[in-house]
């Protein structure tokens, strides 16, 4: 007869997991007392930087200096000890110590004393800054054939008695000696910046305009701890590389337009041979207007067209330009009122079908788009984005998004019509999160056509306004480039407005609304602290494009356990400057958050869960205590 085995609940089965990790007593309390200590730890500080746009220079010289935390703690430990000028000296070698080292030998200065001194100014820094974290993270943040020397030198101390001291001064004498100073010294700087900030979050915008957004995301994949909200122009990237054609075209004019086809080509290896051959041989070059734009931008809006034609509940059909061009006579007609064009030709248009492309244009589309979809490293790029990054994320207690949620002009949250389904609000942002993956894996054409709206829509949460890109490319008229922004933009300068977004994403009134996209006009008084601090526009501004309109080179924000202040940073020079005048980039401070008290670990989302793993071991120990888990000891 067969024993009945009673069914055993999902606590059971949890707990016998549990035990299989922490198998007694001993070692579950072990780890609750380690846990709780955790709790109590200083909370770690959070880097926001947005709107990168391919500066990558100035953004590694921003992720060098945290925003300027490093020169922070550089002058709070050595502020009685060290002159300005010595104290940018450091700086100079936590941000760049290869490149600084090189300097200070080709001048001379790399002696035993000049070594000695600076080993042991790193190692006191690194310790104050280790203070925030468990020995245990320490550890794991330091290069692993360095760590056991590293960690010697971290705990000493001032008081140390005579033989422990001669002990680890004769350490720094044996890596001096042994000609490994300058590996250590490189180690200590990046332990340095590690430990300077604990998380990077990058409000969206790492591509176009500037030239370089293949190395930043190589920055970022090495990055300790990140997440991205995507961008629009991070999401027609990916558009493009998940196989919408109108996604690709916008890409390819972008890139045409500010003059930054090294990424596409050099970077990725996706050629552009075949469409400037095309341009070349169909259009003229004789009304000041490149071939390549004018092809690339017919290109464009054809296919743009075709997604609109496929979707009429988008009400994008003011979008649908190309049929009110008049080539003959070189106008188009907006709204009823005729503007002249840059130019009359339009070769490959067919005025009784201006959305087909032509046999030619489709090949050029097609072949691009084949390059795009078989070069590794362009596709890793986007998987990395799609793998580390969303449409919004809830952190701490705050809510972080690239653009906007989409207002009427009541303040009330914009419903948007897809597929049947009316979104608005949070709902919304999730719709679009869940749509955007699905470009990503399934390829179908609803999703794919999505990315593009992603890009440019009307309501687009990624977008936030009205995209003028026939009349930026074809009209003189200045007056028929105003993009109209999403009401939102209005309304979150009222606090009421804010709160409801908050509440909206499940955050507290006393969360921050975290925004990018938009440039600050800091020179015409803008400030990007709004309602009262409930919410913060951090635009990176690192495209050079944009300081004559802002004034600055924009803005990036810390978080730190006694608060929240903004950067406002001017422009970065050169990496040269950095090194021969210790030039780094200057910022003014605005704390605009301070907190009732300093934050531990305890008040983060990592709190969270870690009292939900304190809650699970003590009941793991009460199973323990009461036989309802037996202990895995060594005879068993």
């Amino acid at each position: 007869m067969d024993t009945f085995i009673p069914p055993r609940s999902p606590n059971e089965k949890y707990l016998d997991l549990l035990s299989e990790k922490f198998p007694t007593t001993r070692s579950a309390y072990t780890e609750i007392i380690n846990l709780e200590a955790i709790l109590n730890l200083p909370k770690g500080t959070e880097h926001f930087v947005s709107d990168v746009h391919g500066e990558y220079h100035a953004f590694e010289h921003i992720l060098n200096n945290c925003s300027g935390v490093i020169r922070e703690r550089v002058r709070s430990t050595f502020e009685f000890q060290l002159t300005t000028e010595e104290q940018a000296d450091l700086c100079t070698l936590i941000y760049y110590p290869t490149l600084k080292l090189q300097r200070l030998r080709e001048e001379g200065r790399l002696t035993e004393e000049w070594y000695a001194i600076n080993l042991m100014r790193l190692v006191r820094l690194a310790r104050r800054l280790s203070g925030t974290y468990t020995r245990s993270k320490v550890r794991k943040a330091m290069p692993v054939e360095y760590s056991y020397i590293i960690d010697e030198l971290l705990h000493t101390s001032s008081d140390e008695h005579e033989e422990r001291l001669a002990y680890h001064q004769r350490i720094i004498s044996s890596i001096i000696d042994t000609g490994s100073a300058d590996d250590f010294i490189c180690s200590l700087a990046a332990l340095i910046k590690r430990l300077a900030v604990d998380h990077l979050h990058l409000v969206g915008d790492i591509f176009d305009r500037g030239p370089r957004a293949d190395r930043i995301i190589d920055r970022l994949s090495a990055y300790h701890s990140i997440d991205i909200q995507w961008g629009n122009h991070d999401i027609v990237w990916m558009g493009a590389a998940s196989g919408s054609a109108a996604c690709l075209a916008a890409v390819i004019r972008n890139n045409v337009h500010y003059d930054s086809l090294k990424i596409l080509e050099n970077a990725y290896g996706v050629s552009l041979r075949e469409l400037t051959v095309f341009a070349e041989q169909t259009y003229r070059q004789d009304d000041g207007m490149d071939p390549v734009e004018k092809a690339i931008s017919v290109i464009l809006f054809k296919l743009e067209g075709k997604v609109i034609l496929r979707h009429p509940n988008w009400q994008m059909d003011d979008r649908l330009l190309l049929e009110h061009v008049d080539p003959a006579r070189g106008v188009v007609t907006i709204d009823g009122v005729e503007y002249p064009m840059r130019t009359r030709d339009f070769p490959t248009l067919d005025p009784k079908h201006p959305y087909e492309l032509t046999e030619g244009e489709r090949q050029v589309m097609d072949n691009m788009m084949s390059a795009v979809r078989h070069s590794e490293k362009l596709q890793a790029h986007i998987g990395f984005l799609y793998d580390h990054g969303s449409a919004y994320l809830v952190h701490n207690g705050n809510v972080l998004f690239h653009a906007c949620v989409p207002m009427n002009e009541d303040g009330t949250f914009c419903p948007v019509n897809h597929q049947g389904q009316m979104l608005a609000g949070k709902e919304y942002y999730d719709y679009t999160d869940r749509l955007a993956r699905r470009a990503w894996h399934e390829h179908d054409q609803v999703s794919l056509d999505w990315m593009w709206y992603l890009w440019c829509g009307r309501l687009s949460p990624l977008s936030g306004r009205v995209m003028k890109t026939f009349e930026r490319t074809y009209l003189s008229d200045k007056s028929t480039w105003e993009e109209p922004r999403d009401p939102y933009y209005e309304h979150v300068e009222d606090p009421a407005a804010c709160r409801m977004i908050l509440e909206e994403f499940g955050c507290s009134p006393d969360g921050v609304i975290i925004n990018g996209h938009t440039p600050v006009h800091a020179a015409a008084g803008e400030n990007p602290v709004k309602a009262g601090g409930m919410l913060v526009v951090i635009d990176g501004g690192f495209c050079q494009a944009y300081h004559q309109t802002t004034g600055i080179a924009g803005y990036t924000l810390i978080a730190d356990p006694t608060g929240m202040r903004i950067k406002a940073h001017r422009p970065f020079a050169s990496i040269k400057d950095v090194l021969d005048l210790n030039a780094d980039i200057m910022s003014d401070d605005d704390r605009f958050r301070r907190w009732p008290r300093p934050l531990t670990v305890g008040d983060t989302d990592a709190g969270v869960q870690i009292r939900e793993q304190i809650a699970d071991l003590r009941e793991l120990l009460s199973a323990y205590r009461n036989g309802d888990v037996p202990e895995r000891t060594a005879s068993s």
